[in-house]
């Protein structure tokens, strides 16, 4: 097993291009890379957000992302996977999240990242509280919306390739 970190949760900052030149290092059968970066927005609900913090439960997180990251791969023919969430404070623009998925086809990495996302909003053991410009504050909830994308993938997927 490859000593790749699949699974990092951090403070610091990340850089897409080294993340995924890491992912694709030693993979000359990928044929598809497919990733996602989620930012912080500058408004929620109608409010403007001046601080996004996260906390996490330092072990249990990174397990959890773990097993969201080893599902897509039982339903997704993939080569490698990666997932990086940062905690901390963040302000609005500033990067929050990185999914990124290879595989021989581009079907299967669409697919699978769009899983991990869906999952990550929804099962993944992170706290969030937003900062307003007049120092108020709120935890922020799961959205209904992610709650009805997360249960489209409770069907069974076909790991056939194309041909």
């Amino acid at each position: 097993m490859s000593e790749f970190p699949f699974v990092k949760v951090q403070k610091e900052d990340f850089d897409l291009t080294t993340e995924i030149n890491a992912l694709r290092k030693g993979h000359k059968d990928i044929g598809a890379v497919v990733s996602f970066v989620g930012t912080v927005r500058d408004i929620n609900e109608g409010d403007d957000i001046s601080v996004l913090e996260l906390e996490h439960y330092p072990g249990m997180t990174e397990k959890a992302l773990e097993a969201i990251r080893l599902q897509a791969h039982e339903r997704w023919s993939l080569q490698s996977s990666m997932i990086i969430h940062r905690i901390g404070e963040m302000m609005p623009c500033d990067q929050i999240v990185l999914v990124a998925v290879s595989s021989r086809h581009r079907e299967a990495a669409f697919e699978a990242a769009h899983f991990i996302m869906d999952y990550l909003k929804t099962n993944a053991p992170f706290w969030k509280k937003e900062t307003f410009p007049n120092g108020d504050m709120r935890w922020v909830d799961a959205r209904v919306s992610d709650k009805e994308a997360e249960a489209r993938w409770h069907q069974p997927v076909n790991k056939e390739e194309p041909a």
